[in-house]
Formats: C-alpha cells, sequence, structure tokens
C-alpha cells in the first residue's frame, strides 16, 4: 500500500543526504587544502627573510669597512718640533671643523638609511594587510563551512534543497496529491531544513526524516477526532449516513463497519436509502444476511429520508446502538439527489455525515470530497482499495483539502479488511525501512 510514494519519498531524502555530504566533503578539503597552506607558509616567509638579512649584514659590513679612515702616516721628530704653538693651535681649529662637519654629513646620512627602510617596511606591510583582507572577505563562505565540517555539523542551505525539491513536488504530483496539499508539503520541508545545523550524532537522513514526517503529518491529521469515543459516548441511536459516487464501495463498507461495531460490543441495523437503483435492495440484503443483521427498506422509488427515519425508529424500539444508512450514488451536480441529502438531515439530523470514495481514483477523489463537502458538509471520509494504491495521493490530501479526517481505509474484500486510520501510523508507513 502506498509503495509508489514510499519509494519517491525515500528518493528525495538520499537525494538531500547525498547534497548535504558532498557539501561536507567539499568544505574537509578545503579545510585541509588551508591547513597544508597555513603550515608552508611561515616556512617561505623565513627562507625568504633568511637570505635578505645575510645580504643586509653584507651590505652593513661593506659600509663600515669603507667608512673608517685610513691611519695618518705619523709625523717625523723634525716635523713636530717645527711645529710652532700657533701652528698648533690652526691646526686644532681645522680639525674640529673637520670633525664637526663628517658628524653632521654621518647624521644626515644616517637619518636617511633609516627613513629609506622604514617607507619600504610600512609599503610591504599595507599591501599584505590589503591581500590578506581580500582573502578573509574571499573565504568567509568557504571558512565557515569548513569549520562547521570540522566540529561535526554541516549547514543545509536553501541551493541545497532547490533541485531535490523540485524533484520532489513532481513526485508528488504525479502521485495524484493535490497541488495546494504539495505546496504545504515542501513549504513545510523547506522551513524545517533551511538553515538547520546536522549535528554531530545525527545523519542527514535522520533530519531529512524528521521534516517529511513533521510536513506530511501536518496535512494528514487535519480534523482527526476520536471515532471510537465519539460513537461510545453519543447518545443512541447513532445516526451513521453514506455518501458518495455510485461503485466506489458504500454498499460494502457499510458492511464491514457492522462487523467493527459488532466487535466494539455495538448493535447496528442497516438501512438502504439508495431507493433508485435496481438491485440495491438484494445487494445490501445479502450483506445483512451474512452478518445477520436488520435491514430496514423500503420498495424502488421510496423515499429515502423516509426508509432512514424508519430505521432510527426501530434502533430507538430495539434498543440498537448505531444506525447504518445507505444513500444513493450521485453526483455533486445532480440536485435532486443533494436534496434528498438535505432532506434526510432535516427529517432524521444524522450524527455523522461520512464520505466514501475510492482510494485509486487519486485527484478525482480529492475533487469529489471537496464538492461533497461544499455541499452538504461531511464530518469525515472512507478510503476503500487502499490496499490496491500505490500513489496515496488520496489519503494525503482528503483531509487538507476538506478540513474533515479520514476516518478509515478499506484494505481488502473480506468483513474484516477495515483499519482505522491512523495519521502518525500512516507517516511511519510512508517513511519507514521496508519489510
Amino acid at each position: 500500500m502506498f509503495d509508489g510514494l514510499k519509494k519517491k519519498l525515500d528518493r528525495f531524502r538520499k537525494d538531500v543526504e547525498d547534497t548535504a555530504e558532498e557539501k561536507a566533503e567539499a568544505a574537509a578539503a578545503e579545510a585541509d587544502d588551508d591547513a597544508v597552506t597555513d603550515a608552508e607558509s611561515p616556512a617561505d616567509d623565513s627562507e625568504a627573510a633568511e637570505p635578505a638579512a645575510v645580504e643586509s649584514d653584507s651590505e652593513e659590513t661593506a659600509a663600515s669597512t669603507s667608512d673608517t679612515p685610513e691611519p695618518a702616516p705619523e709625523p717625523s721628530d723634525e716635523a713636530q718640533s717645527e711645529t710652532t704653538p700657533a701652528d698648533a693651535g690652526d691646526s686644532g681649529d681645522a680639525s674640529a671643523d673637520t670633525t664637526d662637519a663628517a658628524s653632521e654629513s654621518a647624521d644626515a646620512d644616517a637619518a636617511a638609511d633609516a627613513d629609506e627602510p622604514e617607507s619600504l617596511a610600512s609599503d610591504a606591510a599595507k599591501a599584505a594587510l590589503a591581500e590578506q583582507e581580500a582573502d578573509d572577505s574571499s573565504s568567509a563562505g568557504r571558512l565557515k563551512r569548513a569549520a562547521a565540517f570540522a566540529t561535526g555539523k554541516v549547514v543545509i542551505e536553501e541551493e541545497d534543497l532547490e533541485d531535490p525539491l523540485w524533484e520532489l513536488e513532481m513526485a508528488l504530483l504525479q502521485s495524484d496529491v493535490e497541488m495546494q496539499v504539495a505546496e504545504e508539503i515542501l513549504d513545510t520541508i523547506r522551513d524545517k531544513l533551511v538553515g538547520e545545523t546536522r549535528k554531530q550524532v545525527q545523519s542527514t537522513g535522520q533530519l531529512v526524516e524528521e521534516a517529511l514526517h513533521d510536513a506530511l503529518y501536518e496535512v494528514i491529521s487535519v480534523g482527526q477526532f476520536d471515532f471510537d469515543k465519539r460513537i461510545q459516548e453519543a447518545d443512541k441511536p447513532v445516526t451513521l449516513i453514506f455518501t458518495g459516487i455510485n461503485g466506489v464501495g458504500k454498499t460494502t463498507t457499510i458492511a464491514k463497519l457492522a462487523r467493527y461495531f459488532e466487535k466494539q460490543g455495538l448493535s447496528t441495523v442497516l438501512a438502504n436509502g439508495d431507493t433508485y437503483r435496481a438491485g440495491a435492495n438484494e445487494q445490501i440484503q445479502e450483506h445483512a444476511d451474512a452478518l445477520d443483521k436488520k435491514l430496514i427498506a423500503h420498495e424502488q422509488g421510496g423515499d429515502p429520508a423516509a426508509v432512514i427515519y424508519d430505521a432510527v425508529e426501530y434502533a430507538e424500539a430495539h434498543d440498537i446502538d448505531v444506525v447504518l444508512g445507505d444513500t444513493a450514488g450521485r453526483l455533486h451536480t445532480s440536485n435532486d439527489l443533494m436534496a434528498q441529502l438535505e432532506k434526510i438531515d432535516r427529517v432524521v439530523g444524522p450524527d455523522l455525515t461520512i464520505f466514501v470514495d475510492e482510494a485509486v481514483a487519486g485527484q478525482d477523489a480529492v475533487e469529489r470530497s471537496r464538492k461533497f463537502n461544499e455541499a452538504a458538509a461531511i464530518d469525515g471520509a472512507i478510503l476503500t482499495k487502499a490496499d490496491a494504491d500505490s500513489n496515496g495521493g488520496a489519503a494525503i490530501s482528503i483531509a487538507y483539502v476538506t478540513g474533515k479526517p479520514i476516518l478509515f481505509l478499506g484494505v481488502g474484500q473480506g468483513y474484516d479488511h477495515l483499519e482505522r486510520f491512523d495519521p502518525e501510523a500512516m507517516v511511519e508507513r510512508l517513511l519507514g525501512e521496508d519489510e
């Protein structure tokens, strides 16, 4: 049951998981590249700096050698004796002047030498800083992803979901999920996944499965109520009216519910409000005989409201718990048949009006449920032939479209082949592992 849709949902989960894992691997590779680059950079700088230092030392040695004056020849004793005090004074003044000039020149050269390296170093530093800022700006997202991977986390971004979500939308529509319902599912998944961080203890598949679970449950569980509790607590007899088009299994479903209530200790009476179709009395009579149930029926062409009213009277007189009333198959456009439903509602006041259709009818069943609910408000739906439905579109869509819950699924021909519809079990069936 619903195997086709199950496979499509599983494919979406795997697509997102593959995308996230590819992203994580890319982030890991970038992190490794950054680590290698960081490890190599200091060595390169050191090697480049060492020759420069050697060259600088050589230049300084050469400069020191060239600046050192050669020693003057020592004067002879005669020259020393011939020097007069005046000459000595003049010579001292000249020597002082020469020393001052040399000192000033040396200071100027030193200042010039100091200024030039400082300017060059400043320009190099600015260039290095500018390059670093550019690298930081361009790689901010890359470093963030690498950091996320290093801590065991992967951030899911909207672009990661673009292709998988498109594929999922096509899959849902092909599975007969109603367009509005498909969009709601996609929006919920997008809201729950975009920006989420996969923790180290989670797989991306788990994260996607949680989002799918919530999205499906929200549309499937609309309007749910405790059917068994409502029947048990309601004043007796409880009257249930069944409506829908011909040939979808209304009469068989009524017989299955008679068995279902019997198992809960509730007595039932059947009423054939399908008074126009030839053979309708005989068909439902066979079910009543097989189940040993009382059938209330009138001649063909009788008033359906009168038949069901008589069944309620019989239930009250014989202490019967539940009245199960069949009606003629009709389209929502059949004004006279829709008027019959309105009359039944006025005369009998049923506790629940239940729409019956085939799960395999897909979007046709969804559209019919919408129209019937608009014409004569329904309280819930039963889908027959669910065991033969691979798509599951009607089961997913009807509750969301009508605002009324799916109550049961018909899963076979036997009287016991009727399942209470459980939204949680339905989601687990769609997302769970194959048995």
